[in-house]
């Protein structure tokens, strides 16, 4: 058996691959040990298969060149799960959950279907569908919530020259407790830090932040009301950390502490408020 020049470099690159499969490394050997005049048993004994299939593969290489060396197409499986259980999935997630339960999951899908969940989860996967994974929105009323949106995104984009653009928001109502903490020692011999499970109320805190866009600097202040009074407490500490005669503009949202604050933007500030809504 004679091997072409050409196809015998490609069969040594093979031969002496270190990634490619194993069954592509040992068919190139057998082909170049054949070539070599090795006997069909020995080479069959070094590759630690049967002499048959030394036989094939030649066989396949003489008559088909290296192209021969690869599997014949298989036409595998044929699907059990076809586009019309994919359509019972996706029909049977719009009917209410069983009894018992709140939405449909994985599990409750297969029972009714009779099928696998490994084939259910397919389906989901293929679609995009996240089954607990949770979204909100929320649509504006207001008619000009373009126009201001438009306003406040050139603000953050394009901001006045030697202007300064903040972005204020609060947190109200955090609850403020007192619990124990320490380490334990769990059954399997890992130290864990844990939380006591009473612990003691202390009311509530509120909290203001303030983001400078241009540097991403964030500075906060706790309050232990939520009053206007204290919203223009803390904007009188970020304003008299800046020039007097420097522009200031302050984007809010609609929270009642943010609104009705002329008398305290009349007081010589020269900042103006941005409503996001």
């Amino acid at each position: 058996m004679s091997i072409a020049p050409e196809d015998r470099t490609r069969l040594r690159r093979r031969a002496s691959s270190r990634t490619l499969p194993k069954q592509t490394v040992d068919r190139a050997k057998m082909i170049l040990d054949c070539e070599a005049g090795k006997p069909v048993k020995q080479i069959a004994q070094e590759l630690n298969t049967y002499p048959n299939k030394v036989i094939y593969w030649r066989s396949r290489f003489v008559k088909h060149g290296i192209e021969g060396l690869q599997d014949k197409p298989r036409a595998g499986r044929p699907p059990i799960y076809d586009d019309v259980f994919r359509n019972n999935v996706l029909n049977l997630l719009k009917k209410p959950p069983p009894k018992g339960l709140a939405s449909w999951d994985g599990p409750s899908l297969a029972k009714e279907l009779n099928a696998p969940v490994d084939a259910i989860w397919q389906v989901l996967r293929k679609q995009g569908i996240h089954l607990q994974r949770q979204r909100s929105w929320c649509i504006s009323t207001d008619e000009n919530f373009s126009s201001k949106a438009a306003d406040i995104v050139g603000l953050y984009l394009n901001p006045p020259l030697n202007a300064i653009v903040l972005s204020v928001d609060e947190k109200p109502s955090i609850q403020a407790l007192e619990r124990k903490t320490g380490f334990i020692k769990t059954n399997d011999g890992k130290v864990v830090r844990a939380y006591k499970s009473t612990y003691k109320r202390h009311g509530t805190l509120n909290l203001f932040a303030v983001l400078e866009v241009s540097t991403g600097t964030i500075k906060g202040k706790v309050t232990e009301a939520k009053k206007r009074e204290d919203f223009q407490s803390f904007m009188d500490e970020i304003v008299a950390e800046y020039s007097p005669d420097q522009e200031i503009h302050v984007v809010l949202d609609n929270y009642c502490t943010h609104k009705k604050n002329e008398e305290w933007l009349a007081t010589g500030y020269r900042v103006l408020f941005k409503r996001q809504s």
